[in-house]
């Protein structure tokens, strides 16, 4: 059987770390928090779903049309009481009555009331009457006809006799009835505005985060003894929205921080690529923008002279020195002095090698050395000579500038030349390095570089706020075009 691998302890901290225990307090606030806004989700949306809520959820209109000032309307309600009339005087008298004909009489006159009058108008539902009158237009005979001719051509007793009693008021009960019956009144406070009683739900929530707040702020400031309690608030100050009795859709903010604290569930994942996709959408032009203005300058400085001038120091305007000291040419020397005092003497060996094989080379290729070989006694000529020359490096100078040139051309060529010179350069490299990388030298140049770094903020990147910013988007967006997609 395979063994499981046990966790180290160190694992099972890092894995602790990495998923800490919510406290259930968090979470409870969390949920409150989401149940709040909840609501007002659907006390912003109700209005405009009661119809749905109307047709499919009867008893939750009963309950919140109260909050919202909504009562049934006076003329449409007349209407659907005149309705039921009709209906109960039909089953005791018959179709053909007279109380039936005085009935149908009644509810003509209520419809052609509600076409002049637009009942539906004080709740933005005159839509649902446009649609009535042209249900009522299709379902009679003549569909050119008005809506008022349509209505007293469906409330008579030959129509009706006709089509058919059950029939008609079968279809009438399904398609026209619902509409008038959502049809509402909606009462106006004494501000002017639409009755709207949602503060009396948000009242407790409101208290609860408000109380939550002040606690949660004022064991902060216990805890961090250099945090004052308004501070603390500050910290804090996306909450204050959850008790805010106005700009309730605020309230997403905090609601949002608080799931993903609670980790109801962890919002990071979908964090991390909301910022991903913010920063690729502006990363690029942003970037170009920045270069664009770095170019610009230094084609500026070096247009004007003003580079050179101010590297070299040789004249001092509009440049702000903070130490009297040309950074450049310190760096500079300091590296010479380096080269030249510390580096070079611990590359003497090789450099006396690579100039001891050159010089003989160099001599064993002279006609003049092919003669002395002849000579008895002089066979270890060039080798004398190679030592005297190494000594005394300035005698080398005398040699030709044609015959240095080919003397270190052939020693280029040869296996043996190339791996003295490779040798050179590799310890030159390495006696360089470890010299650069003693204490006190690299603290010096660090400080020049800094300060050189900080002279060119001063004076080049605090400039960049100066240039036009609508010119420089113009010249991105000119490279763009330019560019090969």
């Amino acid at each position: 059987m395979p063994v499981t691998p046990k966790l180290q302890p160190s694992q099972t901290q890092d894995s602790r770390k990495e998923s800490p225990k919510v406290p259930w307090f968090e979470r409870f606030i969390a949920l409150v928090a989401l149940g709040n806004l909840s609501l007002v989700l659907f006390d912003m949306t109700y209005v405009t779903s009661r119809d749905f809520y109307f047709r499919q959820l009867p008893v939750l209109t009963q309950i919140y049309d109260p909050f919202k000032g909504i009562k049934p309307h006076r003329d449409t309600q007349k209407y659907l009481e005149t309705l039921a009339e009709l209906k109960n005087q039909v089953v005791q008298t018959g179709l053909s009555s007279p109380q039936v004909a005085a009935k149908l009489e009644e509810i003509n006159t209520l419809s052609a009331n509600t076409i002049d009058e637009d009942p539906f108008r004080l709740a933005s539902k005159s839509g649902t009457l446009e649609k009535i009158k042209d249900r009522m237009r299709d379902r009679t005979p003549n569909p050119q006809q008005s809506a008022k001719q349509s209505f007293k051509t469906f409330w008579s007793q030959e129509y009706l006799n006709k089509k058919g009693w059950q029939q008609e008021i079968t279809w009438f009960d399904a398609k026209i009835k619902p509409l008038i019956a959502t049809n509402y009144y909606r009462t106006i406070g004494e501000n002017g505005e639409f009755t709207d009683n949602f503060w009396q739900i948000d009242l407790p929530f409101i208290a609860i985060f408000a109380i939550e707040f002040l606690a949660r702020t004022y064991f902060i400031s216990r805890r961090h003894r250099s945090v004052s309690w308004r501070a603390a608030m500050l910290w804090r100050w996306y909450d204050i929205f959850l008790f805010l009795p106005f700009w309730r859709l605020l309230r997403v903010l905090p609601v949002t921080i608080r799931i993903h604290q609670a980790k109801m569930p962890d919002l990071q994942p979908i964090r991390t690529q909301i910022s991903r996709g913010f920063v690729a959408n502006f990363a690029q032009e942003l970037t170009e923008v920045v270069v664009i203005q770095l170019i610009n300058q230094m084609q500026q400085s070096i247009t004007t002279g003003e580079l050179a001038r101010q590297l070299f120091k040789s004249q001092k305007q509009r440049y702000l020195d903070i130490n009297n000291i040309n950074e450049i040419e310190a760096i500079a020397t300091h590296l010479v002095q380096i080269t030249v005092y510390k580096v070079l003497p611990q590359l003497q060996p090789d450099l006396e090698a690579l100039l001891r094989y050159n010089i003989e080379l160099f001599l064993k290729q002279s006609p003049l050395y092919q003669g002395w070989k002849q000579v008895p006694g002089l066979g270890n000529l060039p080798a004398q000579l190679a030592e005297q020359l190494v000594a005394e490096l300035s005698k080398l100078v005398t040699l030709g500038p044609q015959d240095a040139y080919e003397a270190f051309k052939i020693a280029s060529e040869d296996p043996v030349g190339t791996k003295l010179s490779s040798q050179l350069v590799q310890h030159f490299g390495q006696a360089l390095g470890a010299e650069l990388q003693q204490q006190q030298t690299w603290q010096e140049i660090q400080l020049l570089l800094c300060d050189f770094l900080e002279e060119f903020k001063i004076n080049y990147i605090q400039r960049l706020s100066e240039e036009d910013f609508e010119k420089i988007l113009e010249q991105a967006k000119q490279l763009q075009r330019i560019a090969p997609r």
